[in-house]
């Protein structure tokens, strides 16, 4: 009983080949992902922030958003529109080649579990005709 390989064996896993497939855009969406998840982002961020507050509230230039900020306020409310679906798309593909690695998984557990009690029978006849 030889049971079938689940992939060719000079493939690669299936969610490196879904991952390849995509188009300009998702790649765009994980790619910007990727960059607003780190901490040089993070921290460029902060530091014009913190910028765009010392020049309104000190008036080193025409301060053109006096406190309270309403202007930056509106800029990090665009943002986080823009930001939001943008996570979401690459959270939604991550999950999606999550599942596809667990279903990929469980096909593999389930052939090693067969070759395992195929080779656990034979061992058990092995056994019996040594026994004799």
């Amino acid at each position: 009983m030889n049971l079938p390989l689940l992939h060719k064996t000079d493939g690669e896993h299936p969610t490196i080949q879904k991952k390849q497939s995509l188009s300009l855009s998702q790649r765009s969406a994980d790619a910007m992902t990727k960059w607003m998840g780190s901490w040089p982002f993070l921290l460029g961020f902060s530091v014009i922030i913190i910028i765009w507050i010392c020049i309104n509230i000190y008036g080193w230039w025409n301060n053109w958003d006096p406190y309270p900020f309403i202007l930056l306020n509106l800029v990090l409310s665009t943002i986080s529109a823009f930001q939001a679906p943008i996570i979401m798309m690459s959270q939604n593909r991550e999950a999606e080649r999550d599942r596809l690695a667990a279903k990929y998984d469980y096909a593999v557990n389930r052939k090693t579990e067969r070759e395992v009690l195929k080779i656990q029978k034979d061992l058990a006849e092995i056994k019996k005709m040594l026994e004799k």
